[in-house]
């Protein structure tokens, strides 16, 4: 009877370990240097929040000056005041087309110079189903995610060209720009990456690069993941990502140590957009 217990027992054990749910944190490796950004000047998109402000401070520590722009002053106000006498905010809407240009001018205007953008302004309003998707919910993720900054884009080309000076643009886009998509956030993604190789073709030979990261799931309120929660996921990587690590790789390709990249979409994913045949 006793050995039949210990069966059991070791069962139970087994079963348990099994399907016991690993808890995951993360400690981002982080290389800095004063130097890299030095009097450099970015403007940040939806720099109110998550990836945006993670973006910002991960420039500024390397000595970048860095605009973030939102819809909500107070809150521009509040990261600003976090991130430092380097940190400048102006309040901005992507979608209100007329402010673009005026937002590029008045930069230049300030600070002499833009050495690059990042389009990170975004929002996902988590359909899940084709047949939900409205008129309204269509039209707020397209003018947000591309058309805004694609016209930005533009602007912000122009001023490079006109004062004949080279620049560097990073899009945010998402693991499922590479995935087939009949959603609004998955479609204007893809359209994000399909842009990212044009405008590098287009514009490389000029010295101005263009660049996307495309995140996973990332713990920042657009998710609802608190980043210092568990960061366990059923995903193939096994985890959620946090804004910072996903920051140091757009740190990378905004800075002179890649120079010779251009027109690449970098998955910040740990792989969860690989297609696998097993």
């Amino acid at each position: 009877m006793s050995s039949i217990k210990k069966y059991i027992k070791r069962g139970i054990k087994y079963v348990v370990s099994e399907h016991r749910q690993p808890i995951i944190k993360v400690e981002v490796c982080q290389k800095q240097s004063k130097d890299v950004f030095k009097d450099k000047v970015y403007i940040v998109t939806g720099g109110g929040s998550g990836l945006g402000v993670a973006i910002a401070k991960r420039l500024i520590d390397d000595g970048a000056i860095v605009i973030i722009t939102g819809c909500n002053l107070e809150k521009l106000k509040k990261e600003a005041e976090k991130l430092g006498k380097n940190a400048g905010y102006i309040p901005c809407d992507v979608c209100e087309i007329e402010k673009l240009k005026k937002l590029i001018d008045d930069v230049s205007e300030k600070y002499g110079r833009i050495d690059g953008l990042i389009n990170n302004a975004g929002i996902s309003l988590h359909e899940w189903d084709f047949l939900k998707v409205t008129e309204d919910g269509f039209e707020t993720q397209i003018n947000t995610n591309l058309r805004g900054g694609y016209l930005l884009t533009q602007h912000y080309i122009r001023y490079l060209l006109d004062k004949n000076k080279p620049g560097n643009v990073l899009f945010v886009s998402s693991e499922r720009g590479t995935m087939c998509d009949d959603l609004p956030y998955g479609l204007t993604k893809r359209a994000i990456d399909s842009l990212v190789e044009a405008l590098s073709y287009r514009y490389y030979k000029e010295g101005i690069r263009i660049n996307a990261i495309a995140p996973g799931v990332t713990a920042t309120n657009m998710t609802g993941i608190d980043k210092n929660a568990d960061l366990y996921s059923k995903n193939i990587s096994g985890r959620v990502f946090v804004p910072e690590e996903i920051a140091e790789v757009a740190s990378f390709l905004l800075s002179d140590y890649s120079k010779c990249i251009s027109g690449q979409i970098i998955h910040t994913n740990g792989g969860n957009h690989i297609k696998r045949g097993y």
